[in-house]
């Protein structure tokens, strides 16, 4: 593998967002982050979070060949965002990999779009439940983590791409603590790419969202915030709320809270049970479309 002439098809993203977004206080309004070229058309895999509600977009090559592009698809199941470079990038598409297949222990390399690469390894695929009401069944980690991971495309040893970068986290093991990314595999976008492109979305009724962040601490699930103006807020949960049943099914941890949480239609009133205080009250919460509070992208 060369991951030298592969890596250059990672791109920089720059996107910027108005300043009445629904996500720029939490996100900002200038993001960067990296892309890489899917398709020799110059549409480009990334993650998300950069391109949400974006109004423009520009794309960044390894030379500093700078091209607008549109934001054409933000999957909120998966994390993913595609983005279609609006002039010609001259770029090969890389190949894409089986993440399924890929196993702890495996070299890799997570490259983003300035040049810099990470030579890592897989240490564990597991479940990852974030407090943004996401959950991957099987999320990729590896070590050393990469400095710049939001939307770094990661290889395998045959130059494969076998995910996008998402976060940076800490990992403990025998004491020690230890920087990982969190990469969404690729797995994920073959079976929604078609969707994404004629649509901007995928074709199936969208997961109910309630607005709140949360977190878990031995099978707890503790509401640390919740979005102003959203679901949550409006029913009456609160910060430091303990979340216990979700209509008749009892809560163990973070991904089976979402997961009771999403046999539900967007838009259906959920019964919570919630501790505040030591007291046990029932809320209830009439959930939404998360799409539907976020702005649409506009094309360049």
């Amino acid at each position: 593998m060369n991951i030298d002439t592969i890596s250059r098809s990672v791109v920089a993203v720059r996107a910027t967002i108005p300043e009445d977004a629904f996500t720029a206080d939490a996100l900002g309004t200038r993001r960067e982050g990296s892309g890489v070229v899917i398709r020799d058309d110059g549409l480009v895999l990334t993650i998300g979070y950069l391109i949400t509600e974006a109004e423009e977009v520009w794309l960044t090559d390894q030379d500093g060949r700078v091209v607008p592009a549109h934001a054409l698809a933000y999957d909120q199941e998966s994390g993913f965002g595609l983005v279609q470079a609006l002039s010609p990038l001259g770029l090969p598409a890389v190949a894409l990999g089986d993440a399924h297949k890929a196993k702890p222990g495996d070299a890799v390399v997570l490259a983003d779009g300035i040049g810099q690469q990470v030579h890592a390894h897989i240490v564990t695929k597991q479940e990852f439940a974030g407090y943004w009401e996401y959950l991957l069944d099987e999320a990729i980690f590896i070590a050393p983590a990469h400095p710049s991971w939001g939307g770094a495309a990661l290889f395998d040893a045959d130059g494969r791409l076998l995910g996008v970068g998402s976060l940076r986290l800490q990992m403990s093991r025998a004491g020690e603590v230890a920087d990982i990314n969190m990469i969404v595999p690729i797995d994920l976008l073959p079976p929604i790419l078609d969707d994404l492109l004629t649509r901007g979305q995928v074709a199936k009724p969208p997961r109910p969202w309630l607005g709140a962040f949360s977190a878990e601490s031995n099978g707890i699930v503790m509401v640390m915030s919740v979005t102003e103006g959203g679901p949550a807020a409006k029913a009456g949960l609160r910060q430091g709320d303990i979340i216990s049943d979700v209509r008749d099914g009892e809560v163990d941890g973070l991904a089976d809270f979402y997961r009771k949480l999403w046999e539900n239609p967007a838009g259906a009133e959920i019964p919570l049970r919630v501790v505040r205080n030591g007291r046990e009250t029932w809320l209830r919460v009439k959930s939404a479309d998360r799409n539907s509070f976020l702005k649409k992208p506009h094309l360049q």
